[in-house]
């Protein structure tokens, strides 16, 4: 019984929740964003898998919003930065370098820029049958020294 549920950690891991088909992104992480409730222009500074669709981090002279690919227009352009591109990539398959016993492989979920370094949402905590469980729970963003590639 031990293994068949380990089996199914493991396949609840690596079973990406969007399905076969990726969704398009609405904009690229730092693409310059118009945001249309505001009336201002910001960044996207990252993007991670919410409620079924994509949910974007936009950051403002002031803030840091969670925003929906309908509440802004993507210009194009790119914000001027110096950060180094991230080492991984959404929905690229990682391995927690600390996961002990548990299973570790992984799909990146979200990649968000924070104080000059990447985070990668990824999921740690499969659903517990019968009982109910916040995705704060089951979420967190881990930084890049946390993860490495997974092999094919």
């Amino acid at each position: 019984m031990i293994d068949q549920i380990t089996i199914l950690e493991t396949c609840w891991y690596m079973s990406p929740p969007w399905g076969n088909q990726i969704p398009p992104l609405e904009v690229n992480l730092f693409e310059r964003v118009y945001l249309k409730n505001s009336r201002t222009f910001g960044y996207c500074c990252g993007i991670h898998w919410h409620k079924d669709r994509w949910m974007y981090a936009i950051a403002t002279d002031n803030e840091i919003i969670s925003a929906w690919g309908c509440d802004f227009i993507g210009t194009g352009r790119l914000q001027a930065h110096t950060l180094a591109k991230p080492e991984f990539v959404l929905t690229q398959r990682v391995m927690l370098s600390t996961a002990g016993d548990r299973p570790n492989h992984r799909i990146v979920l979200g990649i968000e820029q924070q104080n000059d370094h990447w985070f990668y949402l990824i999921e740690c905590m499969s659903p517990l049958l019968g009982k109910p469980i916040t995705a704060a729970s089951r979420f967190s963003y881990v930084s890049q020294q946390d993860l490495v590639r997974a092999v094919a």
